[in-house]
């Protein structure tokens, strides 16, 4: 997408800036959507963030110039914002209503592992049709979206819990009292808003990276491997879980991932782009073992709320990241850029080791 972006835009800085769009329209209705999600119903707000999702795909297909892709941004934004906290809590209360409910982060692993494994045949084939056509790439992004808004109208509403009707503004102030009274929840979601912040912006800016590096066509060959490892780490991440704990497998990856990204960019060759797939080995018990701590600690009432809250605050650090990202890459490069990224990131491991002493 960057690279597509940045072809149509002829800036980094405009096309990281679309990534921004996306980012800051879905944090403007993080909240709206996260409470429609509790006090609504869970299958409407997953069919929204679908139709949301098409129709951005349509615009980036059509992509005929900035302002175009700025109306896809701004819809793919909205699609974010229904299923921020919404999917979670979807399955979450799905289980719960099977009494399945303790083994959220198998299952969780095992739907994210899918997404990984699709991502990976995604990469790999995108990569190459783009060496041909970045057009056709687009219109054919638009189909898998069609199919999901489709699939979506199937899902089965879950059992009400706790939903409650009422001032939307003392269900807000409920769910923030949850940061006042739990520092584990507070430094979690400081951990969570710097990594859905910067370090998925620089995830999006990894291709333009690897370009540097690779031909075009062999781009997708890094986020295939990067996709698959994630797939599979994904897979067995409740067994991981149990084995080495939620809390202590955060520092895990956040220390692996910073050591992997440092060699790959440091001394940057034509094998950097491998190194870079190896810290997806940590990555999906990571994401799991974030996921399960949050959801042990929210109440049924305030699930997605309390979600898009904290993804409200990771959206808006990542429009700000993508934004500046951009301006550097246009001024050093991105080499350079993608390097002093994971200098800029060291701190997580700190952060990390904080979050692995709290009981």
């Amino acid at each position: 997408m960057v690279i597509y972006f940045a072809r149509v835009t002829d800036s980094y800085t405009l096309a990281m800036s679309l990534f921004a769009v996306t980012m800051v329209t879905s944090a403007m209705l993080e909240i709206p959507t996260g409470i429609f999600s509790d006090r609504i119903e869970r299958k409407t707000t997953l069919v929204l963030g679908a139709l949301a999702s098409v129709i951005a795909h349509v615009f980036y297909a059509i992509g005929l110039s900035y302002w175009i892709l700025f109306i896809g941004a701004a819809f793919e934004g909205l699609s974010r914002a229904f299923y921020s906290g919404n999917n979670d809590a979807l399955l979450h209360d799905s289980l719960k209503s099977l009494n399945k409910q303790a083994n959220f982060d198998e299952y969780l692993g095992k739907t994210q592992a899918f997404f990984q494994a699709a991502l990976a045949i995604a990469a790999v084939t995108g990569s190459v049709i783009a060496n041909w056509s970045f057009s056709l790439v687009m219109w054919l992004s638009v189909i898998p979206q069609a199919l999901d808004l489709i699939i979506s109208t199937q899902i089965t509403e879950p059992q009400v819990f706790e939903r409650k009707s009422g001032n939307i503004y003392l269900h807000i102030k409920s769910a923030l009292s949850l940061f006042r009274t739990n520092f584990k929840i507070r430094l979690l979601s400081l951990y969570s808003i710097i990594s859905q912040g910067l370090g998925e912006a620089a995830f999006e800016f990894r291709s333009a990276f690897i370009q540097m590096l690779w031909p075009l066509w062999a781009i997708g060959i890094s986020k295939t491997m990067t996709f698959i490892l994630g797939s599979i780490s994904m897979w067995y991440s409740s067994k991981i879980i149990k084995l080495l704990k939620a809390e202590r497998l955060l520092f895990i990856n956040s220390a692996i991932n910073r050591i992997i990204n440092i060699i790959a960019t440091s001394v940057p060759t034509v094998f950097s782009p491998l190194i870079l797939t190896f810290s997806a080995f940590t990555y999906g018990p990571s994401q799991i073992s974030e996921k399960k701590i949050f959801h042990n600690n929210f109440t049924d009432e305030q699930r997605a709320t309390m979600d898009s809250l904290i993804s409200l605050g990771g959206t808006l650090f990542y429009g700000l990241s993508a934004i500046l990202i951009g301006l550097v890459a246009d001024q050093i490069g991105p080499i350079k850029t993608y390097f002093y990224i994971q200098l800029v990131l060291i701190p997580m491991v700190f952060l990390a080791w904080k979050i692995s002493k709290i009981k």
